[in-house]
């Protein structure tokens, strides 16, 4: 494990209680020697985690979408840019060992559940964690268990992810991480004749 890749949100109209788990998660990132990979812009958590691993020490590699290269921070010690989101979201990946949602929005979501669905598919096999402050992934882990209960996917899958709720349990997680044995996604009957 050598860098870890940070969702994150844009807005820094959040409660204080998300801000601190930002600035914690940094924190807990640089103690751990691990480099920070993330959105690339200056706002929100984002900017939060990003100036507080450089702050640490640490190293940070920004990856922005064109587009929003106005809002690149220009402390990074690497910053790419790329044509859009998808290019985006892929060199996130790459680039990362590990991956860590904070709360977040739309984008937040979008992004750790890609990363899932990767997993769940064999693309990767690296640890996914969400980091659970204030409760705020409580209503996302029930839609997760209905998921579960009315078999649109198998029960085992819980284990693609690990939720958390403090920054150093997220950074032990990460860093204790065995991969488990793949999963088949599609070991049930066919519903339709080939």
């Amino acid at each position: 494990m050598k860098r870890v890749c940070v969702y994150c949100s844009s807005s820094g109209r959040v409660s204080p209680v998300y801000l601190e788990a930002a600035r914690a998660l940094a924190r807990e990132i640089t103690g751990a020697g691990l480099d920070l990979v993330y959105g690339g812009a200056d706002v929100g958590l984002m900017g939060l985690v990003a100036a507080g691993v450089k702050e640490g020490g640490g190293r940070v590699i920004g990856i922005i979408p064109e587009k929003l290269s106005a809002l690149g921070w220009t402390g990074c010690d690497e910053i790419v840019v790329t044509p859009d989101m998808r290019s985006r979201k892929k060199k996130m990946e790459e680039l990362a060992d590990g991956f860590v949602a904070l709360p977040g929005g739309f984008g937040t979501l979008e992004e750790i559940l890609e990363i899932i669905t990767l997993k769940q598919l064999q693309y990767h096999a690296k640890p996914v964690v969400f980091l659970d402050t204030a409760g705020f992934y409580q209503d996302l882990l029930r839609l997760f268990s209905r998921i579960f209960e009315d078999g649109f996917a198998r029960p085992e899958f819980s284990g693609l992810y690990h939720l958390v709720a403090e920054p150093d349990e997220a950074v032990r997680y990460l860093l204790g991480y065995q991969p488990p044995p793949p999963i088949e996604k599609w070991g049930m009957e066919r519903t339709v004749p080939r």
